[in-house]
């Protein structure tokens, strides 16, 4: 074995900073996240397909921290107030509304297991042919709310987000 000590994640790192980038130019950031993970509590309704997107802008978001272990908010869906708690390594991406311009994340080594526990997967992050192929591409997104994007692209949009693709 190494005598190297062992690093915290950087995930947590990478999100403040992309967060941060992405408000600094005016846009909107939005968080992918994979709503199977263990610890995701969000509003039921908004789950699409095993995932929810989420905007943590300022002004769509109170009491927002994005913290090492953790991401918790309040926010209104539908005009109702609920509290949003998600664990870092369920993040899948973080992106700008308007642009598509954002970071994928690949998963961590060691919460991998929480996630395939929930999604009923055996096998190890290492082995997985399926993470390897997951790759974000734009897509076009006709969405002028702060409300995140429906998962229906529609053929008249003009604005592009990310979507993962296996």
């Amino acid at each position: 074995m190494s005598d190297m000590p062992e690093m915290t994640s950087q995930r947590p790192y990478l999100l403040r900073a992309m967060h941060e980038w992405i408000s600094d130019n005016g846009m909107t950031p939005y968080l992918l996240v994979n709503a199977n993970f263990k610890g995701v509590h969000v509003p039921p309704h908004t789950i699409k397909d095993g995932q929810v997107v989420l905007n943590i802008a300022e002004r769509a978001v109170h009491m927002l921290s994005l913290g090492n272990e953790y991401i918790t908010f309040n926010a209104r869906f539908g005009g109702v107030s609920h509290e949003v708690f998600v664990p870092v390594g369920a993040v899948l991406a973080i992106y700008a509304r308007e642009t598509g311009q954002g970071m994928g994340l690949p998963p961590d080594l060691d919460v991998s297991d929480e996630s395939e526990a929930d999604t009923g997967s055996s096998s190890s992050a290492t082995d997985d042919k399926s993470v390897a192929a997951t790759k974000l591409v734009s897509i076009p997104s006709d969405d002028s709310g702060d409300e995140p994007p429906s998962n229906s692209p529609t053929p008249t949009s003009k604005r592009a987000h990310l979507r993962v693709v296996k």
